[in-house]
């Protein structure tokens, strides 16, 4: 992969076009093609995509938008960039996902804008219960997919069931670029028409200013270049973590640790998220052994000092929250190998 990545450089130096150009051309056609829609739009990060899909929306202040509070707070981010006011909705227990039973509440209770719903940890939320609490009320749905590229359910692919789907590809994503980047998929072609006009300024004809809200988000023709050699391998990266994570459930034996439940192709385990009481002490046993984890996320967003005010009504969120305590990501990614993988078994069963 070096050497074609390497190469792919070179070529992209030597053609002189850097910025929309060629290869982001070749890039939103083919992984618009990967998800089975009509639009992608390139944009510099995955964040920026979920504040330009709230703007392309029309998302303002005096909008409320429902979101989770455990998915690393970047959609919140978004909502407040924007001017809107972010709602939080708890989640599921055994997965970390919105919880639809939470939801109806909370939408029933006022009016609600719209809805950004995460693919958690690389498993796709329970769209079709979500869509069916949506739609009668017209709430737009955006979907966050930074850890789900590739992720399917009933033969569509996660950016699919809403009215747009966000992706990242940092690094360390399921499929990452060498750098920053991020896009925005949808099958509506006013919303992509919209979408390219705010990613670059806001401009229709160069130098023209025709929406307000726009920026300067564009995914470079280096990191879109190093996105195509990556996407034919996805589905390949997807089976190795799946198996990685198999080989943790069929594993991992300590009484004190919770595994995720087992995931089919709606899960491409971006993350492997176990829960335990004791978390801390086995986060340093591990790290004692050299074995690296991380908590995804330990803070929830209406928990964030700077954002203390931002749900007034938010209160208490106790699925959320228990998690945040007990959440620990094991090592799980395609290049790690199966002694490695036998090896965290090992050292989190001796805990």
């Amino acid at each position: 992969m070096a050497e074609v990545l390497d190469a792919t450089a070179r070529r992209v130096i030597a053609g002189g076009w850097y910025v929309l150009g060629p290869e982001l051309d070749g890039f939103e056609r083919e992984f618009a093609a990967y998800c089975g829609l009509a639009h992608a739009v390139g944009v510099a990060s995955g964040s920026d995509a979920l504040e330009l899909a709230l703007r392309a929306l029309g998302l303002g202040p005096g909008a409320v938008v429902v979101t989770v509070a455990n998915a690393g707070f970047y959609a919140t981010a978004a909502i407040l960039a924007v001017g809107a006011t972010p709602r939080y909705v708890d989640v599921a227990a055994e997965t970390g996902l919105l919880d639809p039973a939470a939801l109806g509440p909370l939408l029933a209770a006022g009016p609600v804008a719209a809805l950004i719903v995460p693919h958690l940890y690389g498993r796709l939320a329970p769209m079709a219960e979500i869509l069916a609490l949506c739609r009668p009320r017209r709430v737009a749905v955006i979907e966050d997919c930074a850890q789900a590229h590739g992720a399917q359910r009933d033969g569509r692919r996660a950016g699919a069931f809403g009215a747009v789907g966000c992706f990242s590809f940092y690094p360390t994503k399921n499929l990452g670029a060498l750098g920053d980047g991020g896009a925005l998929v949808t099958d509506d072609p006013a919303l992509a028409g919209r979408l390219r006009a705010l990613r670059q300024y806001g401009w229709g004809d160069k130098y023209h200013v025709e929406l307000p809200g726009g920026r300067n988000s564009r995914l470079d023709e280096m990191q879109a270049a190093f996105l195509r050699v990556g996407l034919p391998a996805l589905d390949g990266w997807n089976r190795r973590r799946r198996a990685i994570a198999d080989r943790y459930r069929a594993g991992l034996r300590h009484p004190r640790v919770v595994c995720p439940p087992p995931g089919g192709a709606d899960d491409v385990a971006h993350l492997f998220v176990l829960r335990c009481a004791g978390r801390d002490a086995l986060a340093a046993h591990l790290a004692a052994r050299g074995i690296g984890c991380a908590v995804h996320y330990p803070v929830p967003d209406h928990r964030q000092p700077g954002w203390r005010d931002a749900d007034a009504g938010a209160g208490t969120l106790p699925v959320t929250e228990r998690r945040a305590a007990e959440i620990l990501s094991l090592p799980c990614y395609p290049e790690l190998e199966d002694d490695e993988v036998a090896a965290v078994i090992d050292a989190v069963n001796a805990w």
